[in-house]
């Protein structure tokens, strides 16, 4: 089989988990993403992933709890992890080598990220999970997935949402939302659409590295993106849009 790409990181949120809980992690979506992983692995597809916190801390929102927002991010980080771990634990159950790497030393239980041994691991065959984001208060798990995805010279960054692409407004409140199959990291800026923080775009945007936003909740739909068919919306550096 002739793959798309070679290397790819999936970006997922820590939201995507809670399933329709108000907080924490279904198992029934872990478990749901870990084969949907599974089927983009047995393609030979060399996979990194990044996960955030969200169902279980914001660093966002610690501000209105009276914690600073640096201390809130840290915890953030800290919530990062756990997901990860959660995540690795569901897609070692299907005999799948992996490795938990995080941007804050913490030896008990994960590898410190060291880029030359993450790119060591993907070309083994092993899926590599990084945690606790960059490491640094005041930088979102979007620009984690965009830094990693650069350092490790992958062909994509893929962002798994729960809906179809990228759109002009919120599809979930605006049933005549529009669809983009294409638009460009420039257009992105200029439309204001909240795919990703402004750090995360920029690294992207410069680095050429393209961006596919994709539901990640449909099944087969991770697969069919690695075997080159069009799902979702490609974010690139390409012709700006009308």
């Amino acid at each position: 089989m002739s793959l798309k790409f070679k290397r790819v990181i999936l970006k997922l949120s820590g939201e995507s988990l809670m399933g329709s809980q108000e907080f924490g992690i279904d198992n029934n979506i872990l478990e749901f993403f870990a084969a949907e992983i599974q089927k983009v692995y047995n393609t030979g597809v060399e996979l990194g992933i990044v996960i955030g916190g969200g169902n279980i801390y914001r660093g966002l929102s610690a501000r209105s709890q009276g914690i600073d927002r640096a201390t809130g991010d840290q915890m953030g980080m800290l919530a990062t992890v756990i997901n990860a771990l959660a995540l690795q634990n569901a897609i070692e159950k299907r005999e799948i080598p992996t490795r938990l790497m995080t941007a804050i030393n913490m030896e008990a239980i994960a590898e410190p990220y060291i880029r030359r041994r993450a790119i060591r691991h993907l070309e083994k065959k092993r899926i590599v999970i990084f945690g606790a984001g960059t490491g640094h208060a005041f930088f979102s798990t979007d620009t984690a997935a965009s830094l990693r995805a650069v350092e490790i010279n992958a062909d994509v960054i893929v962002k798994g949402t729960r809906v179809d692409g990228v759109f002009d407004s919120d599809p979930e409140k605006n049933p005549k939302a529009v669809k983009f199959d294409n638009i460009s990291y420039l257009d992105i800026l200029k439309k204001n659409l909240r795919i990703m923080d402004l750090t995360a775009v920029s690294l992207c945007q410069e680095n050429n590295l393209p961006m596919i936003v994709f539901n990640m909740d449909v099944p087969d739909n991770f697969l069919k993106l690695v075997n080159g068919n069009e799902v979702g919306t490609l974010i690139n550096n390409g012709e700006k849009l009308s």
